[in-house]
């Protein structure tokens, strides 16, 4: 695809969503929509378990099928909600009463079945990080513009009232202009473990988990949840969970396009075990923004994934820099705000920082219903998901990156260009992302 007609379907695709925007947007009704929305939930494991809850906690929708190619997983899910159990997600797609689908997957799924759900005519709900890489993560975008369906990401902390105010406080200038976020995600992680390849369990399709990844042999410590940490399958610790943080960072600090420079260092600094991915992170990203004093911004990200020394005693956080001041945010509960003589401001928020997956789906729900805009739509979920590539890529070449964010391309580094994609399957598979027509 050539870089205007590129361009183009990027800006179909966000055209409408104001990239500022703390609240959802009310578009005209979705003619037809169900009082009572339908859904499938795709994967029955730690997240799509917590889906299932949220879902089955609203009043207006239905979980109709849970999927999972794990045979008892499946069977609890299905038990658990009353759904129909099914080991293939395309027989959810085939059903035409089905609205939507939320997407409870390893990440290397996450874009392959988005692709074929919004193909489906389903509205959307994906797990963070919303791409496994950057260019599945363009791919993301294209199709949602191209379809016009609802699309929420899983980052559940733009559906909380208290951190909207909070981030309303940053917008109205509490500490100035804000100039620099830092974020960090650090906690105390098992090790995985030096295994070999060795039988998949009974009741497993191990062909279709794999899907469209670059085939790999059945390995114990790169199955359940432990895929996070490996290459082929995950987005290391930068997508599975620092990705929360990075998001209200990047919202606190009022950016709306990706970082023109990204500088990571770090690696495997504590575990001798398998994983691939670093335990140890220090990421730097700088934004040109205009409406800065000197038209950049930074964002750093901090990661330790084997230490419970955290700042502020919280395992994940942000703090935000400005010439008036600073503020400290955290999912997990806490707000604090000093001017810039160091003195206390008393602010206060309606309701708990404690984001909720029910919050985040509820406005997902409204929206299909509505024709709103979703809190965590899908320029929000690509320009966090980069954010996340980008330091990853980084990280792991050692180096520092310059990246063009209006043409999406990475400046005379042809290695690192080649990391904004993947391989698929050598043998193909059903399920390898492409463009619709």
């Amino acid at each position: 695809m050539s870089t205007a007609t590129r361009r183009s379907f990027l800006g179909q695709a966000t055209a409408g969503v104001a990239a500022s925007t703390l609240f959802s947007t009310v578009k005209p009704s979705v003619a037809g929509a169900n009082e009572r929305v339908r859904i499938g939930v795709i994967g029955s494991g730690n997240q799509g378990t917590a889906h299932q809850i949220s879902l089955a906690s609203l009043s207006d929708a239905e979980i109709v099928y849970v999927c999972d190619i794990d045979e008892q997983r499946r069977d609890e899910g299905a038990a658990r909600t009353g759904a129909k159990g099914v080991t293939d997600l395309r027989r959810v797609l085939d059903d035409p009463s089905i609205d939507g689908v939320t997407i409870a997957t390893p990440d290397h799924w996450h874009v392959a079945a988005a692709l074929l759900a919004l193909d489906a005519g389903k509205n959307v709900y994906v797990e963070k990080p919303c791409s496994y890489n950057f260019r599945e993560g363009q791919m993301l975008v294209e199709a949602v513009g191209r379809t016009n369906l609802v699309f929420q990401h899983g980052t559940q902390a733009r559906s909380n009232t208290a951190m909207q105010e909070a981030i309303g406080m940053l917008r109205e200038g509490i500490i100035g202009d804000v100039l620099i976020a830092r974020c960090w995600n650090w906690q105390r992680r098992k090790s995985i473990g030096n295994l070999q390849p060795s039988d998949v369990p009974d009741g497993v399709d191990y062909d279709t988990w794999v899907g469209p990844a670059r085939w790999l042999p059945f390995q114990a410590n790169r199955f359940h949840y432990d895929w996070h940490w490996w290459y082929n399958f995950g987005s290391g610790g930068m997508g599975n969970d620092g990705v929360h943080e990075l998001d209200y960072a990047l919202w606190g600090l009022g950016v709306s396009e990706h970082p023109s420079s990204i500088s990571g260092a770090g690696g495997i600094y504590h575990f001798d075990d398998d994983r691939e991915w670093p335990d140890t992170m220090q990421v730097s990203l700088e934004y040109p923004h205009a409406g800065a004093e000197n038209g950049r911004k930074l964002l750093i990200y901090e990661q330790r994934l084997w230490s419970t020394s955290y700042p502020h005693n919280v395992d994940a956080g942000a703090e935000f820099y400005g010439a008036g001041g600073k503020m400290f945010l955290s999912k997990r509960g806490k707000l604090e705000v000093y001017n810039d003589d160091k003195e206390r401001v008393p602010v206060e928020v309606s309701g708990s920082l404690k984001s909720q997956v029910p919050d985040n789906q509820q406005n997902w729900i409204d929206c299909i219903k509505s024709g709103g805009t979703p809190n965590a739509a899908i320029d929000v979920a690509h320009r966090t998901a980069t954010a996340i590539h980008l330091g990853n890529i980084s990280t792991t070449l050692g180096r520092t990156i310059r990246f063009d964010p209006e043409n999406e391309t990475i400046i005379e580094d042809e290695e690192a260009t080649g990391k904004l994609a993947r391989a698929y399957r050598e043998d193909g598979h059903w399920s390898v992302p492409h463009l619709g027509p």
